[in-house]
């Protein structure tokens, strides 16, 4: 005979609907506004980041031409620098109380990044693409380090600011290796 389970206190009936209709939510110090502030902020970077993420990979497999070598290692290092951020993002969802992405079909619904499913991308078009989409996510980021900043979210905040600086970078790096080169990049 199966034991039942010891119960250390009773819960009542208004603990036991709250718990059934939000069974993940983690205890925080954070408003429930905050908490639907941030994850959903938090949310739509999360699909962007996926979303690019799979963008640059597809390039990155997709890349030709004389440049080959040098564009799919680049691509190949910035698609695993995007997906580094995946779980510390979502893991910073749960963290604020709120719930991630579930699924590929919840990613899609959330992106902005819009995906390019292009047979065929001249290289220089697929860097100048990636290249203005991390400049776009780059100040997505500011936003939603906006909004921690007012719910004085510190620790969300500070990670937007490390992922504000590899955007950064990743943008840098696109356009520099994109330039044909006379003084203006063009």
């Amino acid at each position: 005979m199966a034991k039942k389970p010891v119960v250390d206190k009773v819960i009542n009936k208004d603990e036991l609907k709250r718990r059934q209709q939000s069974p993940l939510v983690t205890p925080t110090d954070l408003k429930a506004k905050a908490t639907r502030d941030i994850a959903g902020g938090l949310n739509a970077i999360l699909a962007d980041v996926f979303a690019l993420y799979l963008k640059t990979k597809n390039f990155h497999w997709h890349m030709s031409g004389p440049h080959f070598r040098d564009y799919h290692l680049l691509l190949d290092e910035q698609a695993g620098q995007l997906y580094e951020m995946t779980d510390p993002i979502a893991e910073r969802i749960r963290k604020v109380g709120g719930s991630t992405l579930r699924s590929i079909g919840h990613i899609a619904r959330t992106q902005r990044v819009q995906d390019n499913d292009a047979e065929y991308v001249e290289p220089l078009d697929m860097l100048a693409e990636l290249r203005e989409d991390n400049k776009t996510l780059a100040g997505r980021l500011r936003e939603v380090h906006d909004v921690c900043d007012e719910h004085r979210d510190i620790a969300s905040a500070s990670l937007i600011e490390t992922w504000i600086d590899e955007t950064e970078r990743r943008t840098w790096f696109l356009f520099e290796a994109s330039r044909r080169g006379d003084a203006t990049g063009h």
